[in-house]
C-alpha cells in the first residue's frame, strides 16, 4: 500500500505541475489536476490538505531535482567559474525538460509566499562557486563576486520565464552556454 500511495502522490504532483505549467496557479483547478493525475478528488485531498499544500509539494519536488542537478554540475569542472556555466546550462536544460521544475519556478514568480525555496535550491551553490572563483583569482579585477552572482541569477531567471516551444529554433541550453562564455570573457582574469 505504501508504494501505491507514493505513486499516487507523485502522479498528483506531476499532474498539478502540468496544470500549473499550462495555466498558472490560479488557472489550475483541482478538478483539472485530478484529470491530469488520473485520480479522484478523494485521493487528492487524502494526500494534500489544499491547493496551497499541493503547490508547496510541487515546489519542493522541483527544488529537490534542481538542487541535485546544481550539486552535480558544480562538481564537473575544476574551475569554479567554468562550473558556474555548467550549473546554468544544467538548470536551463532542466527547466526546459522537467515540468515539475518548470512549475516550481513559475510558482516562485506567481506565489513567492509558498515558493521561496525554488531559488534556495541552487543559489547557495551558485554563490559558493563565484566566491571560490574569486578566492582562486579567477575573476578579473573589478568583477565583484556579488555582481557576478546577480548576473548569473538574472540569466537563469530569464531562462525560467521562457516557455517551451517559444523559440523552437533556439536551444536554451546552448544559448546560455554561449552567453556565459561571452560574460566569462569579460569577468575572468586572463588565462582562465
Amino acid at each position: 500500500m505504501q508504494v501505491r500511495a507514493a505513486r499516487t502522490r507523485e502522479a498528483i504532483i506531476r499532474g498539478a505541475a502540468e496544470c500549473i505549467d499550462a495555466q498558472g496557479y490560479r488557472g489550475a483547478s483541482l478538478a483539472a489536476i485530478c484529470r491530469s493525475s488520473a485520480v479522484s478528488v478523494g485521493a487528492l485531498v487524502f494526500h494534500f490538505r489544499d491547493k496551497s499544500g499541493l503547490a508547496e509539494a510541487v515546489v519542493e519536488a522541483g527544488s529537490a531535482t534542481a538542487r541535485a542537478v546544481a550539486e552535480a554540475a558544480a562538481r564537473e569542472d575544476d574551475s569554479p567559474l567554468h562550473a558556474v556555466g555548467t550549473l546554468l546550462r544544467a538548470l536551463t536544460v532542466l527547466l526546459r525538460e522537467d515540468v515539475v521544475v518548470r512549475a516550481g519556478a513559475l510558482l516562485a514568480r506567481e506565489r513567492p509566499d509558498i515558493a521561496a525555496r525554488w531559488h534556495d535550491a541552487w543559489t547557495p551553490r551558485l554563490t559558493a562557486l563565484v566566491a571560490q572563483a574569486d578566492t582562486r583569482g579567477e575573476l578579473a579585477p573589478g568583477a565583484e563576486p556579488g555582481l557576478v552572482t546577480a548576473l548569473a541569477d538574472h540569466l537563469l531567471t530569464a531562462a525560467e520565464a521562457r516557455r517551451p516551444g517559444q523559440r523552437p529554433d533556439l536551444d536554451p541550453g546552448q544559448e546560455i552556454t554561449r552567453l556565459w562564455a561571452l560574460i566569462q570573457h569579460g569577468i575572468a582574469r586572463r588565462g582562465i
